[in-house]
């Protein structure tokens, strides 16, 4: 049974999430042209996401970017790439060994980028369930290290975002995610100022806004990262280094939990799935809803909550402040 200070806590809460409701519009603004830095500075001051639809539409990324394009530019290149079993890069996942949740993180390493490409259309295209689920998703500043023959093709300042964001050298990083329908984001926060690009492909968001913090059921979960299972994959205990194996022998990855990392604050309410890991407040989450296409652009407020996920396989690119 909940004390009285509980109770009287959960009120207030309750009363707060439904005051900024009222306070706030359901649906995310959006603009057809850029802003002026001061138009997009009085968004940025109401802490409230922004869409720019077609805000990069002339970019050449936009106009030049597929298949062939990239494999010519990017060549013989080696990318880092995240391998999960389900598409769940950073994500919460239940160990069936020991039965215990963890944020795990994906196997990573580096891998020929025409090959990556290839994987993803063909596992696109025969919507293969079984096979593991390759994602470009490094998040340090990647897109101005190891994909930087590609960043002649955007631009190179977002004039009215660095004023706006007082960002005098530019955003911190600025990443490129490449993945298919089987990439997803789960639910998480980061405590930047974001704004993404979809270059190719759509990109489907959901949105919720600090205020609800209540409601997605935070718990500090232990950390893991996901590796091969190499004795069952070789039939012999003594394999060769992860590096070593070919591609197809990935089909299985195994959780093995992290030594002597801190604990991860991770978001264990689902707003696709609203019932499950729920708390007495979840049910009074509203959350916003976008689907960005190819030239669109969103600005996401810090330590607002977000989860996507591609229909199908999606470039994008978000820089960080």
């Amino acid at each position: 049974m909940a004390s009285p200070l509980s109770t009287a806590i959960d009120s207030a809460i309750e009363n707060l999430i439904q005051t900024y409701h009222d306070l706030n519009n359901p649906l995310i603004d959006e603009l057809s042209s850029e802003p002026s830095p001061l138009e997009f500075m009085r968004h940025v001051a109401k802490n409230r996401p922004l869409v720019v639809r077609k805000g990069a539409s002339l970019w050449p990324a936009v106009q030049l970017w597929n298949v062939n394009y990239l494999t010519e530019i990017m060549k013989d290149a080696y990318v880092n790439i995240a391998n999960t079993p389900h598409g769940n890069a950073d994500a919460i996942a239940t160990d069936p060994k020991d039965g215990r949740m963890y944020f795990v993180k994906p196997f990573e390493r580096d891998e020929k980028f025409d090959g990556f490409l290839d994987y993803l259309q063909k596992q696109q295209l025969s919507g293969n369930l079984s096979s593991s689920v390759k994602y470009a998703q490094t998040q340090n500043d990647n897109f101005r290290g190891e994909y930087s023959d590609l960043f002649k093709d955007v631009e190179q300042d977002i004039t009215w975002a660095r004023i706006a964001l007082d960002q005098k050298s530019g955003p911190d990083a600025i990443n490129l995610w490449i993945g298919n329908s089987r990439s997803v984001t789960a639910l998480h926060r980061d405590n930047y100022e974001n704004i993404y690009v979809q270059v190719i492909g759509q990109k489907h968001f959901v949105l919720v806004p600090p205020m609800e913090t209540a409601c997605v059921m935070e718990k500090s979960l232990p950390s893991a990262t996901y590796a091969p299972r190499k004795h069952k994959i070789l039939g012999e205990e003594n394999g060769p280094v992860a590096d070593d194996l070919p591609l197809q022998k990935l089909e299985e990855l195994e959780i093995v939990p992290d030594e002597d990392t801190d604990p991860v604050p991770c978001a264990m309410w689902d707003p696709d799935q609203p019932n499950n890991q729920n708390t007495g407040l979840s049910s009074l989450s509203r959350p916003m809803r976008v689907t960005l296409k190819p030239g669109d652009m969103l600005y996401l407020p810090s330590l607002w909550c977000v989860e996507n996920e591609p229909p199908f396989s999606s470039m994008s690119i978000n820089a960080r402040a």
